[in-house]
């Protein structure tokens, strides 16, 4: 039923945004990767920082 489309769509855009919080919210509260301070670290001898 044609009548029934908008109901639908809103569902579906409640259900998106819900994913898209909750994939922040997990970015957010589990870091994907390790945050490292090269600052105190002293470098490795086979690291080569990028230069330009």
């Amino acid at each position: 039923m044609p009548q029934m489309a908008p109901l639908y769509w809103l569902m579906l855009f409640f259900f998106f945004l819900f994913i898209l919080s909750l994939f922040f919210m997990m970015n957010y509260f589990i870091s994907p990767f390790e945050k490292k301070d090269h600052a105190l670290k002293k470098p490795d001898i086979h690291f080569k920082p990028w230069t330009l």
